[in-house]
């Protein structure tokens, strides 16, 4: 039996001022799977993310998580209704430690017992921040600054997780250290994640899904493997 769709988008329309970027989209994705979002520069990618987790204000349309209309909520109750944004850059805070940053991703929780065990949780995960939880942001290299601000959105326990361009800067070895992670967890947790990402074959490789955006429309969404292995898709779109 599929699983059911933790997160739904029907005719979404988002932008900047008076100029729309995303036009109609429409979207979804099963709890417990990763759905890759892939395309050229400027297709809209960034911009999805951003609506979603209320960095912009949607025109129009609507996005439900687990069924809860989602539309005019503040993004503090975003969060605290289970959705978690890893924007392009990290946004690490270079003037605070591993250990305070992380910990500002479990600040709102009232379990505060949990909040320590998901803390704890993270340092298993990346055995380089826990090495170096003393150590200040600025301080991290490329690849552990994105464990950091991935580890900082997992201490929030989402069910949703938002990632934009986690390879961005990082080696070849990094990405495929954090695309296996997302996999991991995925199956460990049964975290969903929406990943949006340039890599496509580090993207397609590790997602259940590919989602395929063009000029602010999604234009194909299928099974990753699908996406893969489909010459004419994969030609017509993926530029590979």
């Amino acid at each position: 039996m599929s699983a059911p769709d933790l997160l739904v988008v029907r005719g979404l329309v988002a932008g900047y001022g008076a100029t729309p970027v995303l036009r109609a989209v429409d979207l979804t994705v099963p709890a417990g799977t990763i759905a890759a979002v892939v395309g050229a520069n400027g297709a809209g990618k960034t911009t999805l993310l951003r609506a979603l987790s209320g960095m912009i204000r949607p025109a129009a349309g609507q996005v439900l998580l687990a069924g809860e209309d989602l539309r005019g909520t503040p993004v503090e109750q975003l969060v605290r209704r289970g959705m978690a944004h890893v924007p392009e850059g990290r946004g690490v805070i270079s003037e605070l430690t591993v250990d305070e940053n992380l910990r500002l991703g479990g600040l709102w929780r009232r379990d505060r017992a949990d909040a320590g065990r998901a803390l704890d949780e993270v340092y298993e995960l990346f055995e380089p921040l826990a090495r170096r939880r003393r150590h200040l942001g600025h301080q991290l290299s490329g690849g552990e600054r994105q464990m950091l601000a991935l580890g900082r959105a997992l201490v929030g326990r989402p069910r949703l997780l938002l990632l934009d361009e986690p390879s961005l800067g990082l080696a070849p070895r990094v990405v495929a250290r954090t695309m296996a992670l997302l996999r991991q967890l995925r199956d460990r947790t049964g975290l969903t994640v929406l990943l949006v990402e340039q890599n496509v074959r580090s993207a397609l490789a590790v997602a259940d899904q590919g989602v395929v955006m063009s000029l602010g429309r999604v234009v194909v969404a299928a099974p990753a493997a699908t996406l893969r292995d489909d010459d004419d898709l994969r030609h017509a779109y993926l530029g590979f």
